[in-house]
């Protein structure tokens, strides 16, 4: 494996030097398997006792209802990581559905490897926990954002809720998001075209510019 840019990035590798990670890559039981675009790699109710790291490529987690219905809950892009929590577990099966959406590579871990301590020569186990565990508290605060824009009572403010996130989340009142229309609209748990049309109200209005994925917000309205 020749990923050592993108593994020194994640963070379950924080902390690890590059010959580190390389090291413990054999002790984890690591796998590295390719996906072409649009291809699951989970699906809803498969069991899972590997995680994913993302290499290469860009993957949606969906929820899908009984009629195939779509909703959007994360993106992962490379060096992030992804079914942490329910490879964790042993006993749930997936909930969610994992779906290539460009041509993607992944590399798997096994949990197992994580969660029980190998031979005292792997002095960087302990640190990889810290990291597990750092990731899945800071999934659970994005989750918790997520909830916040969907409990919104209106389209328009799901939109400027998650909008004004993401604006923060830069720093900046100018920046892009990672959806396009229709994933936005998956992401917010709302109709395509209400929101489309409400993205154009809010442009009419003032509020923001946009441009494909890319918006400014505009601070004149409070």
């Amino acid at each position: 494996m020749n990923n050592s840019s993108v593994l020194k990035k994640s963070p379950l590798f924080s902390g690890i030097t590059p010959e580190e990670i390389q090291t413990m890559l054999t002790c984890l039981s690591a796998v590295e398997k390719k996906y072409a675009k649009g291809t699951l790699i989970f699906r809803q109710g498969e069991a899972v006792n590997r995680m994913g790291l993302v290499l290469s490529g860009y993957i949606h987690i969906l929820k899908e209802d009984f009629w195939g219905n779509r909703t959007i809950l994360s993106d992962i892009t490379p060096s992030q990581m992804f079914a942490e929590s329910f490879a964790c577990t042993h006993t749930q099966n997936i909930t969610v559905s994992v779906l290539a959406v460009e041509p993607t590579t992944v590399l798997f871990i096994d949990i197992g490897q994580i969660l029980n301590t190998c031979t005292p020569s792997c002095v960087f186990h302990s640190r990889i926990i810290r990291n597990l565990l750092s990731i899945l508290a800071g999934k659970n605060i994005m989750l918790t954002g997520k909830i916040e824009h969907i409990t919104k009572r209106t389209t328009r403010e799901k939109l400027l809720s998650y909008l004004s996130a993401e604006s923060m989340k830069v720093g900046s009142s100018s920046f892009q998001i990672p959806f396009n229309r229709q994933q936005l609209a998956e992401y917010l748990a709302v109709d395509r075209s209400a929101m489309s049309m409400e993205l154009s109200k809010l442009q009419q209005e003032g509020f923001l510019t946009y441009q494909k994925n890319s918006f400014h917000l505009n601070d004149t309205f409070h």
